[in-house]
């Protein structure tokens, strides 16, 4: 696989814990910040560290952000920032932009201004946490999109002992089952047969349609 470039605009909370979380992949990483405090607490994770005002483009050429494959636009705070910010990129040539916004608004603005991708971190938080907190039995879930849903989960007592043969998964719930964990920081396991035996201790994968994942009482056996 080819080694990725990322570039990370702001390092407030969102920006420096994607910054951190990248650090522990096979990327070179860019992040720019006007804060010497912020910037120096990153350094040592990343390739390279700028303090720098990410609303200035020449300076974001300078520095390589038109080279990076992906940049994340993560000064949430100020709404001309991060309309510049993403608009500078597009500018460059950066084939994927993310941008994080706070309302509809804002995300319809930052799309037009060239991000591929708007994301709301509190609220896509606030809704993982109130479907975790419905369904006791989940141990994850992201929304892929409006419609569909990744989640990781508990099996139900109910599907216990039995093959998957045994269950019509995708008649039944909405789900299509792509592996399994043997634990929450096992790797996944996508090599299920029919035969595939369930397990109280196993961490379901599936995906599932989001209307079903919110009526799902399996998730509360």
């Amino acid at each position: 696989m080819m080694r990725k470039t990322v570039g990370i605009l702001g390092l407030g909370v969102f920006g420096m814990t994607i910054a951190k979380q990248l650090s522990d992949y096979d990327c070179d990483i860019i992040a720019v910040d006007r804060d010497e405090i912020n910037v120096n607490r990153i350094e040592s994770l990343v390739t390279k560290a700028v303090i720098a005002d990410v609303t200035d483009e020449d300076v974001l050429k300078e520095i390589g952000i038109g080279d990076c494959d992906t940049v994340v636009v993560a000064t949430g705070s100020s709404l001309e920032a991060s309309i510049l910010a993403v608009m500078h990129c597009s500018r460059l040539g950066v084939p994927e932009i993310i941008a994080k916004a706070k309302s509809r608004t804002t995300t319809e603005i930052l799309t037009k201004m060239g991000a591929q991708r708007v994301v709301n971190p509190e609220k896509e938080t606030g809704i993982r946490l109130v479907k975790n907190i419905l369904h006791h039995k989940l141990a994850e879930v992201i929304s892929l999109d409006g419609n569909i849903s990744l989640v990781e989960f508990y099996p139900p007592k109910s599907w216990v002992g039995k093959q998957l043969r045994d269950l019509d998964l995708r008649k039944d719930y909405d789900l299509n089952l792509i592996g399994y964990r043997e634990g929450k920081d096992e790797s996944l396991n996508t090599k299920v047969f029919a035969d595939f035996l369930i397990r109280e201790d196993v961490i379901l994968v599936a995906i599932i349609g989001t209307d079903s994942l919110d009526k799902a009482t399996f998730l509360e056996d």
